[in-house]
């Protein structure tokens, strides 16, 4: 059964979207701070982004035994890959090269902020992809 699968990662996947929004709303008083925890999270704390990545690969790869068994709903796997499939491209096309880039923190400082300031957007929107993902998840098996 993959249902608990799925919860397992989206709930990993919450947990780490939770602590990045920490250092996150810090960025507008201490972009330095918010700079050195990105530089840790993307470049020197491995393999802490292994795992993340990892999870996401799971979670999706969990969603595709789903449908292919065929005992989900459609409109369960089509929304659960909407909800998860979105925060995962995301975060692989745009707010991870951001973190990366933050952490180096070769720009000036107006587009340090910039970075920070458009990664936490992409976090929040994230965390209320994964959020509802779990909440469909840990509905759908009360059932």
């Amino acid at each position: 059964m993959t249902g608990p699968v799925l919860i397992a990662c989206a709930g990993f996947l919450i947990g780490v979207l939770w602590m990045d929004l920490m250092f996150d709303s810090n960025a507008d008083t201490d972009i330095a701070a918010t700079a050195a925890y990105y530089h840790r999270a993307t470049t020197t704390s491995q393999p802490r982004g292994a795992l993340i990545a990892g999870a996401m690969v799971v979670l999706l790869a969990s969603l595709g035994v789903e449908a292919f068994r065929g005992h989900s709903p459609g409109w369960l796997l089509a929304a659960s890959a909407a909800l998860a499939g979105i925060p995962i491209l995301l975060a692989l096309a745009r707010t991870v090269p951001a973190a990366v880039r933050l952490g180096h923190r070769s720009d000036d400082l107006p587009e340090q902020l910039r970075l920070a300031r458009g990664i936490r957007r992409d976090h929040r929107l994230c965390l209320v992809g994964m959020a509802a993902f779990l909440a469909l998840w840990l509905f759908a098996g009360l059932r």
